[in-house]
């Protein structure tokens, strides 16, 4: 070939190149608008920092921009120390959607922190320490749920505090030295490292802050009371409340009166009428539908209290400490609007809203579980023992000889399987958020095996359908200590699916169902890896992993979305080794070969390596 011909198919290469790791002409043009706003009037030294409509943030060194690993996209600005004095324009700034660390830090910026700083959904570090910012925190901060570390020291924002309590992932709060205002909301202060909003205009109580932080996190906050502090919250009676309590007390005692005279009047007009013959009023199950011969079954839902079997022994509802359900009776649970969520061929899920306040619960309906009722109280008694926060605990449950219930608080936020597999709704899911959940779901895991083992109760059932969300996004393990029930469940018998698919094929047991619980979160690991279904059309999710691992395609079974958000590849081929380990570990006859502590520990290195490399100084 014609060395000039060569020359010139070399450079179009390059441009190729060039322009496939590179942000688009509408991002660039934004970032210098941004930067323009942030340094008014000093276009030579913007010039001087690189940040120009005729070159591009990744490949010509833009000051402070990183950008990810063979990706378009910025990944960090940092611009510290540059004695900027302008406004943050975040509109401009949120166009670059994979942003994850900004930090201003000791500049002169002025002005509000705007609210489009939320389309920044990436966000996982704020810095904005030493700057002349003023007003008020912007809401839509609770919007950022990736947030991990926020700096906002050393200004002049004003205002209450917005609830970013609820981001779930939140590791520091630093915000001293404002002019802040009103009560501290309830942070999440166990998963909290950094706290501190001394110097401030706060007022109230004190949030319960364990032994984490002591009174220099609060300090000059006058109307700052309680721990860690040494002054003690006033105890206040509000005037008029003697009167006040004396009204609802009085209005308790009437309601009262009123509801003995129409039990008493209705007893009355039942002695005067011919008693329903029992064939009148019966009631009978087809397909786990409930029918009523009954004029009053129209308005029955098709879960009623009619339609489970009383029995010897316990058959009321043993309601266990939780304070949604306080004083919950059987007749109120079961005469509930109901609404069916899913059926099996053993039993049933209903979403039941009850009391007047409408708390709304999830009823496990299990028929044919070959246990006794004492068998039944004790085991659920003894996991209702073992609590962990992120394991979904046991509100209430029912024992009769043909059929259990069992209540949990129900979850509006879906289940990991959804999040993954269905329609994400603008939900990022990024590999930080992914690694949380392999963080949490191990840990929980961990402390149920330790906590259960003497009692041979492991989950049994785990899958991604069964790891649900709470109001906080916060993963929840759910139906642990099923697997009698749910083995039964399945289409094919889970235990039996386990076998099939174990590289070894190992029976699994209810002895080794341990072991099981590891195999399945395995499962878990890979469908957080490579967004596939388990099982599709013949296509099984472990037997592709092992092939494209064999044919040295590893890097071809990620997450495209993953691969694009510049997750590190390291990092998650850390993770591919240990879902493997936990896959083949039911292969091996050695016991113990990995255990759910030893798991953890190990994606708590990955999660923590994971943190360095964002850096929590940029």
């Amino acid at each position: 070939m014609h060395p000039i011909h060569l020359s010139l198919i070399l450079k179009i290469l390059f441009l190729i190149l060039s322009t496939a790791n590179s942000e688009t002409t509408d991002v660039t043009n934004a970032l210098v608008q941004f930067m323009e706003k942030l340094s008014p009037g000093t276009n030579q030294r913007i010039e001087n920092f690189g940040w120009n409509l005729s070159s591009d943030p990744c490949n010509d060194n833009w000051k402070g921009v990183t950008c990810y690993t063979n990706s378009a996209n910025i990944r960090k600005i940092v611009l510290d120390e540059l004695n900027l004095t302008g406004t943050l324009d975040a509109a401009s700034l949120c166009q670059t959607k994979a942003l994850m660390v900004l930090s201003l830090n000791s500049n002169n910026v002025a002005g509000n922190l705007p609210d489009d700083i939320s389309n920044c959904s990436r966000l996982t570090h704020i810095y904005l320490h030493g700057n002349n910012f003023s007003g008020s925190l912007p809401k839509s901060l609770s919007g950022l749920s990736n947030l991990k570390r926020i700096d906002i020291s050393d200004n002049g924002f004003s205002g209450d505090i917005p609830n970013i309590s609820r981001i779930s992932g939140l590791l520091s709060f630093i915000a001293q030295n404002n002019r802040l205002s009103g009560n501290i909301p309830k942070f999440d202060f166990s998963n909290l490292e950094e706290f501190n909003v001394s110097n401030n205009n706060l007022t109230g109580p004190i949030p319960d802050v364990g032994a984490r932080f002591n009174g220099t996190s609060f300090l000059g906050n006058p109307g700052l009371c309680g721990k860690p502090l040494p002054n003690s919250c006033p105890l206040t009676k509000k005037k008029g409340s003697f009167n006040k309590d004396y009204f609802i007390y009085s209005g308790y005692a009437l309601i009262g009166l009123i509801v003995v005279f129409l039990v008493a009047f209705k007893l009355y007009i039942k002695k005067g009428k011919p008693k329903e013959t029992k064939a009148a009023a019966k009631t009978y199950s087809t397909n786990d539908k409930v029918y009523s011969t009954s004029s009053e079954s129209k308005n029955k839902s098709e879960f009623s209290i009619t339609s489970v079997e009383s029995g010897k022994g316990l058959s009321s509802l043993m309601v266990l400490s939780n304070p949604v359900v306080d004083g919950l009776r059987f007749e109120d649970l079961l005469r509930s609007p109901a609404e069916l969520m899913g059926r099996g061929r053993k039993g049933s899920l209903y979403k039941v809203t009850v009391n007047d306040e409408g708390v709304n619960l999830a009823v496990k309906r299990i028929r044919g579980w070959d246990i006794s009722r004492d068998g039944f109280k004790k085991r659920m008694e003894r996991i209702d023992l073992v609590k962990h926060p992120n394991v979904m605990p046991i509100v209430a449950f029912y024992c009769s000889r043909q059929e259990k219930l069992l209540v949990y608080e129900f979850q509006d936020n879906g289940s990991l399987f959804k999040l993954l597999h269905e329609s994400q709704n603008g939900q990022s899911f990024n590999w930080e958020s992914r690694l949380n959940v392999a963080a949490k779901i191990s840990e929980a895991l961990a402390f149920m095996h330790e906590g259960l083992q003497a009692d041979k109760i492991p989950h049994g059932n785990l899958k991604s359908s069964n790891i649900l969300f709470s109001n906080k996004m916060e993963p929840l393990i759910s139906e642990y200590g099923l697997a009698l029930a749910e083995a039964e469940n399945q289409d094919q018998s889970f235990l039996a699916q386990i076998e099939n698919n174990s590289p070894g094929g190992i029976t699994i047991t209810p002895n080794n169902a341990f072991k099981a619980d590891i195999y399945c979160f395995g499962i878990i690991l890979l469908e957080l890896l490579t967004g596939k279904l388990v099982h599709n059309n013949g296509f099984d999710l472990a037997r592709w992993v092992n092939s494209a691992i064999r044919e040295e395609w590893t890097v071809e079974v990620f997450d495209k979305m993953l691969v694009s958000d510049g997750a590190s590849e390291e990092r998650m081929l850390l993770l591919l080794q240990l879902a493997l380990k936990c896959i083949n570990n039911t292969s091996s006859s050695h016991e113990g070969v990995v255990s759910f502590r030893e798991i953890a520990r190990m994606i708590n290195s990955i999660k923590e390596s994971e943190e360095k490399s964002i850096s929590s100084d940029p």
